[in-house]
């Protein structure tokens, strides 16, 4: 419930942020007595889309902090927490990165990583994943989030959903315009738009949301792969890593925050929409490299 609670607030709030700073720009007068404006038009989508994606972006951190109840380690307090500490920083100097925050929740076995920028990260990792996992098998799995940081993963993603969320908002309203033209009544001398307008830019949002959506978890998927290449090559070997992912199969994973799901290093969605490819296929992957 909190982590619902937390996405419709911050959701509301940045849909208030962006509404106002198109009001400001002047992009959200698109509609004029003339017609579409498509200059405002793009601007404004601009605003939304990627707006929007970079506002999630810099929240992020704070968001997963909150919605997961991860705990910073500031000190280490024992020696799992002494040995979690000096692996992130060990890893994090081969992949050429500053030590990000490291973090552990109460939860079912899982890990994370997010953060807007490369060198002030978050790594998170449950205690579910740390009580079922050898200490090779952590440290690849630790590997695997610090391979998403040194890849620039969080920043790539949230550009490709800019750029997705940008023509989502674009086409459904210049369709929508011209589907409220051919529908309207000749009698109708009206300069506002129509019902054809706004029913159709509203289908047209979920239409081409589920479509980039399926675009973004696609790349995602992709992402993964590049992530566990690059948690082989920081170990200096495949088979921590190949042995982690047989360990999550036979584990059942814990759901994370929308907001770091597709940094996670499991997930569990529908095929088109999995942030995830299936373990097999990532094991297979890491054996024939």
């Amino acid at each position: 419930m909190k982590r619902i609670f937390l996405f419709v607030l911050t959701n509301l709030a940045v849909v208030l942020v962006l509404g106002i700073v198109a009001s400001l720009l002047g992009v959200n007068q698109y509609l004029t007595g003339s017609g579409l404006n498509l200059s405002a038009l793009l601007g404004f989508s601009m605003v939304m889309g990627f707006g929007g994606a970079f506002i999630s972006l810099l929240m992020s951190k704070w968001m997963a902090k909150m919605s997961t109840g991860a705990e910073v380690i500031t000190q280490a307090r024992n020696a799992d927490e002494t040995w979690i500490l000096e692996t992130v920083q060990r890893l994090s100097q081969r992949a050429g990165i500053d030590m990000p925050e490291v973090a552990i929740y109460d939860g079912e076995p899982n890990a994370f990583a997010t953060g807007a920028f490369k060198n002030s990260a978050l790594v998170a990792v449950s205690t579910g994943l740390l009580q079922g996992m050898t200490r090779e098998e952590v440290e690849a799995v630790l590997g695997h989030e610090i391979a998403h940081i040194a890849n620039g993963d969080m920043v790539t993603l949230t550009l490709l959903q800019g750029v997705l969320n940008t023509f989502v908002v674009f086409l459904s309203r210049v369709i929508g315009y011209f589907v409220d033209n051919l529908t309207r009544s000749k009698d109708d001398e009206s300069n506002s738009p129509g019902w054809g307008y706004y029913v159709t830019s509203i289908v047209l949002d979920i239409v081409l949301g589920f479509v980039a959506s399926m675009i973004v978890a696609w790349y995602s998927r992709q992402r993964e792969f590049r992530a566990d290449e690059g948690s082989a090559q920081l170990l200096g070997q495949k088979q921590p890593m190949i042995n982690a992912l047989s360990r999550l199969g036979q584990m059942q994973a814990g759901a994370l925050p929308a907001n770091v799901s597709a940094m996670g290093i499991t997930g569990d969605l529908g095929k088109l929409f999995a942030t995830h490819p299936p373990l097999e296929e990532r094991i297979a992957a890491l054996q024939s490299t």
